[in-house]
């Protein structure tokens, strides 16, 4: 909408209301911070909801891949051919054969269920960036060493070097009964994954040495899958699905952590139905100050109009003022909403400093940080929806603005 020099002037006037107008300026200035609160407030909720389930599918999906082939009964036969075949399925990128068993761990007199996860070399060297201490290099077959969750070294008072026992309570039959596997392994790395809930019970081996601690010889348990699109991963896993159908079940990180998932994305809508709405209420307050506008102006527009100004002029001089307020703090509502993010790790420790309360518990929050992450076609289309609802609000006092009649105005002037 392009305007003259005239409407451009005419604009700029409304947009500095005098002294005798105070109230409209108040109210215009309260429009501009209730919409730039309320997109501040849709830019950090959206983008913290996007984090967490980006921050939650590369920790799970790096750990446990995109699907996970499990035999029944625990342990898959003839492990290398299903291997090969997976690997030659068209969109998987990486197959690798894993071990994972419940077991308990003792250290200084204390006990912990923890999980027992038998890698290959060349998924224990790819955990290297999450170690907090120590080389996932050390982790040789025969060397009795082991990655353990920073949380769980914690628990039980574990560090660096410390040995620490691996109980399997299927040990060996003898006459006496079953007698459980207790075998000693010194921490040769701590790993800090993000997720408490790994961090917690985690102890990673080489696979030769979680076979001879489960006595299941040339045996795995399952096979974790990369794919070339995580969110295509139940299509491109379905012929393996169709040919173990018989032998092992296939689940994708979809199946396996649906239940977070669903909750993130149904909080998500939520969220941002529930922040729009302050949204439509910032642009009501445009509304109203639009209206109070048009009736202190009811002179001025009958005079302009009486001096040769189109009812077109006087509409797009009302729609320019009304939609520089909306754009005004929807700008500012951006750059707030920016900053709340790149501070969003110290405000909340801020918080929690000056209220003695914690506010993120990394046990009930999964992730031991606040994570975020900025789309940017979301926060488009989250200014695209406040400039469109402002400039919606200004339609009703510009229309009534251009029909005012100078001859009912001026009649008795």
């Amino acid at each position: 909408m392009l305007l003259s020099n005239f409407e451009r002037t005419i604009a700029k006037r409304y947009l500095l209301p005098g002294r005798s107008e105070a109230f409209i300026a108040l109210v215009a200035g309260i429009s501009v911070v209730v919409v730039m609160l309320s997109v501040a407030m849709l830019v950090t909720v959206m983008s913290v909801m996007n984090g967490f389930r980006g921050e939650l599918l590369d920790r799970i999906v790096g750990l446990n891949g995109h699907a996970i082939v499990q035999a029944y009964g625990g342990r898959l036969d003839n492990w290398q051919g299903v291997l090969k075949e997976i690997r030659a399925t068209e969109g998987v990128t990486e197959a690798s054969p894993l071990i994972e068993q419940p077991l308990l761990t003792s250290f200084n007199g204390r006990v912990e269920g923890i999980v027992m996860r038998g890698n290959t070399a060349e998924d224990i060297a790819a955990l290297q960036e999450d170690l907090i201490a120590g080389r996932a290099s050390d982790l040789k077959p025969g060397a009795s060493k082991v990655i353990i969750g920073a949380r769980l070294a914690e628990n039980i008072g574990a560090s660096i070097g410390s040995t620490i026992t691996i109980i399997n309570p299927q040990g060996r039959t003898t006459p006496f009964g079953t007698v459980p596997r207790q075998i000693g392994y010194e921490v040769a790395g701590l790993l800090e994954t993000g997720i408490y809930e790994f961090d917690q019970a985690f102890v990673i081996m080489p696979i030769p040495d979680a076979q001879t601690l489960l006595l299941s010889g040339d045996k795995i348990g399952m096979i974790e899958v990369q794919t070339e699109d995580p969110d295509r991963v139940d299509e491109i896993m379905a012929p393996v699905k169709a040919r173990l159908q018989s032998r092992a079940v296939v689940s994708s990180w979809k199946e396996i952590n649906s239940s977070i998932f669903e909750a993130l994305e149904v909080e998500r809508v939520a969220m941002f139905f529930a922040l729009s709405i302050i949204v439509v209420v910032a642009a009501f307050n445009i509304l109203s100050s639009l209206v109070m506008l048009v009736r202190a102006k009811t002179r001025d527009i009958a005079i302009m109009r009486t001096m040769g100004a189109t009812r077109r002029s006087v509409l797009k001089i009302f729609v320019t003022t009304g939609f520089i307020v909306g754009a005004i703090g929807t700008g500012a509502g951006l750059a707030l909403g920016f900053l709340l993010l790149a501070f969003r790790q110290p405000i909340v420790e801020g918080i929690q400093w000056l209220t003695g309360a914690q506010l993120w518990n990394p046990e009930v929050r999964i992730l031991t940080e606040l994570p975020a992450r900025v789309d940017v076609v979301e926060v488009a289309s989250i200014a695209l929806l406040t400039l469109g609802l402002c400039l919606l609000a200004t339609l009703y006092p510009a229309l009534k603005a251009a029909k005012t009649d100078p001859v009912q105005v001026l009649r008795y002037e």
